[in-house]
């Protein structure tokens, strides 16, 4: 190799190193702090209904010293909502809760609905980082170190119903819905077997059930891992809309290409976003979040910027002209 292609290489090379420490720098240092809120509008609710304010906050995986995240947080209680759905993986530091109990305080009162995923129940380990690119991380057995009990009598002082694996249901501003959920699928702890069970218990027994002229409920999903047997089975369900989390956006994204991975078996199309899901043909709208934090040994982010997400529900005659 003569002098000047090895200076042309040598240059390459040195500006391929700068170019990947500048976004390294970027993911670390900004983007993982560059919270956003999305906003969708979804046409579930009966004609005529009025219209619901839905706060979609998941993957928090909270650290006591993150007042940013938490500041973040208890300032989206200026848009009011009519409920919050939470997705889980809260936690994020053995003694995370308490930021936690601290960004949602000012929620209060206002209903909400919630399942778990594995960091709610199992703290972050330190793991090789580039693992997450080989396909879904490895299920974790190992008994839980998290105080879980605490996290939910938090969440049942909010208001909030408990849907892992299990069905509830709610009335909101004249609308009536009911909520199917599972425990975190990442880990096998999705009892789907359990669903038509809850679910026909639910609608026998429910306030509305005797009320000739309630409105037709409208049902959704919580998960927080979107595997696709759980959408599936959501659907088979009669479900019309599923929220979900756990995917990061694929946190690290190549621009104009999307998510690298999905950290589940999610279309790579679907790991962000509103869309649509299709099974055995019927259809429901996905909302899948991107979360509002990392694991405090991978805290990076790359064209896949923190979120909570603002759903605005409304009646299935609603139009946009």
């Amino acid at each position: 190799m003569s002098y000047s292609s090895g200076k042309v290489v040598a240059t390459a090379i040195g500006a391929a190193a700068t170019l990947g420490a500048g976004a390294f720098a970027w993911g670390a240092l900004v983007e993982r702090s560059r919270f956003t809120l999305r906003r969708e509008i979804v046409p579930v609710l009966a004609p005529g209904a009025r219209s619901l304010t839905v706060l979609h906050l998941s993957d928090l995986h909270m650290a006591p010293w993150q007042r940013d995240k938490q500041e973040w947080i208890r300032g989206l209680a200026v848009y009011e909502p009519d409920l919050i759905v939470n997705t889980g993986d809260n936690l994020g530091h053995e003694d995370g809760l308490e930021g936690v109990q601290y960004a949602l305080e000012p929620f209060r009162g206002t209903p909400g609905v919630f399942v778990h995923g594995s960091n709610d129940y199992h703290g972050p380990v330190l793991k090789n980082p580039f693992t997450y690119f080989t396909g879904p991380s490895k299920k974790r057995h190992a008994s839980p170190n998290l105080d879980t009990a605490s996290l939910n009598a938090f969440f049942d002082g909010l208001g909030w119903l408990d849907l892992n694996n299990t069905a509830r249901a709610l009335t909101i501003k004249g609308s009536n819905l009911e909520f199917l959920g599972v425990g975190d699928a990442h880990i096998g702890w999705d009892h789907l077997e359990r669903l038509p069970g809850a679910m026909d218990d639910l609608r026998e027994n429910v306030g509305w059930a005797d009320d000739p002229g309630a409105s037709d409920p409208v049902t959704i999903g919580l998960t927080h891992a979107p595997y696709r047997r759980v959408l599936d089975s959501f659907v088979s369900q009669g479900t019309e809309l599923i929220f979900a989390g756990h995917t990061h956006g694929g946190q690290v994204c190549v621009p104009g290409y999307g998510a690298l991975v999905t950290n589940c078996d999610i279309p790579r199309e679907q790991v962000r976003g509103l869309s649509m899901w299709r099974h055995a043909r019927r259809v429901a709208y996905l909302e899948v979040s991107a979360g509002l934090g990392t694991s405090i040994y991978a805290p990076v982010r790359f064209a896949s910027p923190p979120e909570a997400v603002l759903l605005t529900l409304v009646g299935r005659d609603f139009s946009y002209s």
